[in-house]
């Protein structure tokens, strides 16, 4: 009788283990992450190996497929209909993307762009429905913000604004921060942070009235201190810790506050060759005598191919994006952070938990690459 017991068990045990892995690559099949639970169900088996119960062993994956199918469920999203989005910077990039991306979605979409006689804008329009709206909305000019406020609160009536998306970014420049000018400090201090702050308080009335939610596209940059980095990275950091602080005040309302941080995307926050040029002459005439001895014109001039590399290592799939924008709009149940893309999550980890002398060693490999040394330091390893 034991041994019919111990070899139902057994059977059942195998069943359990097959429906866990048909269950994972249904969900590869669909295109969705299995990355986590692919962890936990190698864990799990593995613990169910060392157990020496049937019983237990049953148990245990047991859990481990409710787990799964719980994990696994196709969220239900909450109707479009009805529903009113802004997103600021849709001129190109993240934003251009996801105004048609939600558009064709069926929201009610307010583009704000830079210039609305910019290419991009213009394509926008041209392939929007009705239903999106390119408005010209430059987030450091106060009077366009209070007319798009007006303007849209004029269309969206007692429904209130279901989200704003604080989209809109500038890089600046990829530099030490010893040379990089203030004016290009300032200039991602006012739109990266400032300007989504001021555009967040003048729209909030009208979240707080349809219990919507406010989502910021941050960057890793803001949470680990990337070599280069020390503006787009110091405002990026200010925008995490402003959505932090409010994502509690306004829990009390109902409003959720959420925050994006993509991996490495190409986009044209990186600008152009033209622009780099203009960032280089500002460095070059900018800095004192000791200053440039001690960097070099060729060290400082070598950091444009530091672009160039980041541009060419980047993803042009905004697939990953998209779909996390789409749920933090959506869902019932939004994520507080979200990761998309390649390496989102895995800098930001190493930096939470490994000494600091050890992820600052990873991170200046990752990032200063390159022969190029500043002068001073060259002549030293000589």
């Amino acid at each position: 009788m034991e041994e019919i017991v111990e070899g139902c068990l057994g059977f059942l045990y195998n069943l359990l283990v097959v429906i866990c892995v048909g269950q994972l690559l249904l969900r590869v099949a669909q295109g969705r992450s299995v990355r986590w639970l692919v962890l936990l169900v190698v864990s799990g088996v593995m613990l169910s190996c060392l157990v020496h119960s049937s019983v237990l062993k049953v148990g245990l994956v047991s859990v481990l497929c409710s787990v799964i199918y719980y994990v696994g469920r196709e969220e239900v999203m909450l109707p479009t209909l009805d529903k009113a989005v802004l997103i600021t910077g849709c001129d190109s990039g993240f934003g251009h993307d996801l105004a048609r991306f939600l558009d064709s979605a069926g929201m009610r979409v307010f583009a704000g762009v830079l210039d609305e006689l910019s290419p991009g804008a213009l394509k926008l329009k041209k392939a929007a429905s009705p239903n999106l709206t390119v408005l010209q909305l430059d987030i450091t000019n106060s009077s366009q913000i209070t007319q798009a406020h007006q303007y849209i609160k004029s269309q969206i009536g007692k429904a209130g604004l279901w989200a704003l998306v604080n989209n809109a970014g500038v890089l600046g420049y990829v530099c030490d921060g010893e040379i990089l000018p203030i004016k290009m400090y300032k200039k991602c201090l006012d739109v990266n942070f400032i300007g989504s702050v001021e555009i967040t308080q003048v729209f909030l009335p009208l979240i707080r009235q349809s219990k919507g939610r406010i989502i910021s596209i941050s960057s890793m940059g803001g949470e680990v201190p990337l070599p280069g980095f020390a503006g787009y990275g110091a405002s990026k950091a200010a925008m995490i810790m402003y959505n932090g602080t409010i994502r509690q005040e306004l829990s009390r309302w109902g409003v959720r506050v959420i925050i994006i941080q993509p991996g490495a995307f190409k986009t044209n926050i990186f600008g152009s060759r033209e622009q780099w040029n203009c960032a280089q002459e500002d460095i070059l005439s900018g800095l004192s005598q000791e200053v440039m001895t001690s960097y070099g014109e060729e060290y400082i001039c070598s950091m444009q191919q530091r672009l160039v590399n980041m541009s060419s290592a980047s993803s042009s799939d905004t697939g990953l994006f998209l779909e996390d924008l789409k749920h933090a709009i959506l869902s019932p149940r939004p994520k507080h952070f979200y990761y998309p893309g390649a390496a989102a999550w895995v800098l930001p980890l190493l930096y939470r938990h490994c000494p600091t002398s050890l992820s600052d060693t990873i991170l200046s490999r990752i990032f200063m690459t390159g022969d190029a040394q500043p002068a001073e330091i060259r002549v030293l390893e000589l």
